[in-house]
């Protein structure tokens, strides 16, 4: 990018991003959504995507740890309880394990992360990494990816609730919560990179951010598939589903 662009601008090129990168595009993302897995199969994403989801507040921490703007730390606060729970909210990290918990995975098993592909482990420790180490204005770009996540949400409610009769509606609480929160975060967090991101240099680089973070999001379907699709190789001590 030599020029500024526009904040319209700015946007509908992030939005682009999604459109082309998001991972609801995933051929991974498509058979689970279209009620083309096996209970094993919707046991391992479920086991491996706890891995993200627990790291979610310790990024949003790692950010925290770094701002000196008291306003901006009472706006992301919210995030971290949003997952770890305040007051009569149990959180979003307890509405996963309820999830897993329906899907016979036990509780300690599943926290521990024993069994996550160590692909999973990598990537999700890449993106808490990426926040902690790069500068304010892309650790915020990188969370955009909740521009596009009501969408996937709706996806997979409808989805897995039509296809799987081992999902109830008590066991996508999570994703139903999300389509509410995901709105209000990536509200705040556009209008943030928006305002502050107003250089050429500024710009590619939020750019750049929300390119990694999909990256993140893909490279995770990438590893679910190879070990428990095609070709089928299970990493040493990677979760294994029980026989059919």
């Amino acid at each position: 990018m030599t020029d500024v662009i526009s904040p319209e601008a700015l946007e509908r090129a992030l939005r682009k991003i999604g459109e082309e990168r998001y991972h609801n595009l995933h051929p991974f993302h498509k058979m689970l959504h279209g009620g083309r897995m096996n209970f094993g199969q919707v046991q391992a994403w479920a086991l491996n995507r706890y891995v993200y989801q627990a790291a979610i507040p310790r990024k949003d921490a790692a950010l925290m740890a770094r701002l000196e703007d008291r306003a901006l730390r009472r706006e992301w606060i919210h995030r971290i309880h949003d997952h770890d729970g305040i007051a009569a909210d149990s959180g979003g990290i307890e509405r996963w394990l309820k999830l897993t918990d329906g899907l016979k995975l036990d509780r300690a098993y599943v926290i521990s992360q024993e069994g996550a592909l160590p692909a999973t482990k990598f990537a999700v420790e890449a993106y808490v990494r990426f926040v902690y180490e790069r500068p304010t204005l892309e650790a915020i770009a990188s969370s955009l990816t909740e521009l596009f996540a009501p969408a996937i949400h709706a996806e997979r409610i409808a989805g897995m609730l039509e296809h799987y009769d081992f999902i109830s509606d008590e066991l996508v609480a999570y994703f139903r919560k999300r389509l509410d929160q995901a709105p209000r975060d990536c509200r705040f967090a556009l209008a943030y990179v928006q305002e502050h991101a107003r250089t050429p240099e500024q710009q590619a680089a939020v750019l750049a951010a929300l390119r990694f973070k999909t990256d993140v999001l893909w490279a995770q379907l990438d590893a679910l598939y190879f070990a428990y699709v095609e070709p089928g190789f299970i990493p040493p001590g990677a979760f294994r589903p029980a026989p059919k």
